[in-house]
């Protein structure tokens, strides 16, 4: 008899979570980036990002720098680059960070809380914030922003 292992099923529903932007596959976006409702990534996106909505890196997705995230973050592609070191690429999380079986990590995550899919390679470290905590790292960078 043979033994499958469990299966994790992730559903995404871009309408209902009101993932209202999004960067195509074959785009490069760098700079001091803001984004109203959620945001999908299915290119390269990198600089300091803030994502007023869930964020959703697509399987050849990629993300770098310094990111705030005001919703959930669901990570099927790539958080930081290939051989960064873990300090290069920051991600805030105000909810949950779910990362897929092909979900990789080389960033510094700090989030509410972690799921990991089976597959899910995480390589930089992880903090939970705890329920009425500030987001400590990127808060002042960002309100020193004009």
């Amino acid at each position: 008899m043979e033994l499958k292992a469990p299966q994790d099923f992730l559903t995404l529903d871009p309408i209902a979570m009101n993932v209202v932007n999004r960067v195509a596959a074959g785009t490069h976006l760098d700079g001091q980036l803001h984004f109203e409702g959620g945001l999908l990534v299915q290119g390269e996106l990198s600089g300091q990002i803030q994502v007023n909505g869930r964020l959703i890196v697509w399987t050849d997705g990629e993300v770098r720098g310094r990111i705030r995230v005001a919703g959930d973050l669901y990570l099927f592609g790539r958080l930081g680059a290939a051989d960064a070191d873990a300090l290069d690429t920051t991600v805030e999380c105000t909810g949950m960070v779910c990362v897929a079986q092909t979900g990789v990590s080389t960033a510094t995550l700090i989030a509410r809380r972690l799921q990991l899919y089976e597959g899910a390679h995480m390589r930089g470290p992880f903090k939970t914030l705890k329920q009425g905590s500030e987001l400590p790292v990127l808060s002042d960078a960002f309100a020193e922003t004009p």
